[in-house]
């Protein structure tokens, strides 16, 4: 079974960000993820994003659990600071030496909800597992990386070699045509927009195509990935987003 393929990078996947994305954008780049108030309303101008427009978005973003009030400004929620976590391994994924074994994890539990599936599909997901059949998920072994504590009361982990060519499998478990050809089509995109706005808005949408990279060995991938190249422009747009906005 084949994962959801990523869709090019067209109208409704570069619609221009709200003041919420802005202010998340900032803060999930900022190390730590903090900025005061004053810090805030200077990076967010290049942006569009009004003060009214900014405090109405910090008052929405506090009430909803998103961010902290602290004495010197806002940071990330808990919550948020997960999210980060990944958007970092997204941006420099913790891999090992690849030996040939593969990661199997057989989900072990009947008898859920809908919603529980759900969840666990995105949880599964966001391992960077890929769905082989029903209950059945697997990828290469080269992540550092356990799997959460928790899942050990819903699957029950392996670690296997298939019987075939390991490109045939990974031909069934991931798009790479397509989600190679979409990182082309943003590699482009980024390298023509000039406005600070349309630049954000590009590459938010490099940083949500990243965390779909399977992050395969370099042996399993095609010629010219341009997994690599991706990183290093999201790298050093991260850098100069977050050399803009000072800590707090």
């Amino acid at each position: 079974m084949r994962i959801d393929e990523t869709a090019p990078p067209g109208d409704a996947a570069l619609r221009p960000l709200s003041a919420r994305s802005v202010v998340l954008s900032l803060l999930l780049g900022a190390h730590p993820p903090e900025l005061s108030a004053r810090d805030l309303a200077r990076a967010v101008e290049p942006f569009e994003v009004g003060g009214s427009t900014l405090r109405a978005a910090l008052s929405r973003m506090t009430a909803a659990g998103d961010l902290l009030r602290t004495d010197t400004g806002y940071r990330l929620s808990e919550r948020l600071l997960d999210r980060q976590r990944r958007q970092d391994d997204a941006l420099d994924p913790r891999t090992r030496a690849w030996d040939g074994d593969w990661e199997m994890a057989v989900i072990t539990v009947t008898g859920r909800g809908p919603a529980e599936r759900a969840d666990l599909r995105t949880r599964l997901g966001a391992l960077r597992l890929a769905e082989l059949r029903e209950g059945v998920w697997l990828r290469p072994a080269n992540l550092r990386r356990p799997l959460p504590d928790d899942l050990a009361a819903v699957l029950q982990p392996f670690t296997s070699r298939p019987a075939g060519p390991a490109r045939d499998l990974v031909a069934v478990l991931w798009p790479l045509g397509t989600w190679a050809a979409t990182a082309r089509v943003l590699l482009g995109h980024i390298a023509r927009v000039e406005r600070p706005a349309d630049r954000l808005t590009a590459y938010a949408a490099v940083v949500r195509h990243l965390l779909t990279d399977p992050v395969l060995p370099p042996a399993l991938l095609p010629a010219d990935w341009p997994g690599a190249a991706l990183r290093t422009a999201y790298a050093d747009y991260q850098r100069e987003l977050t050399g803009a906005a000072p800590r707090a």
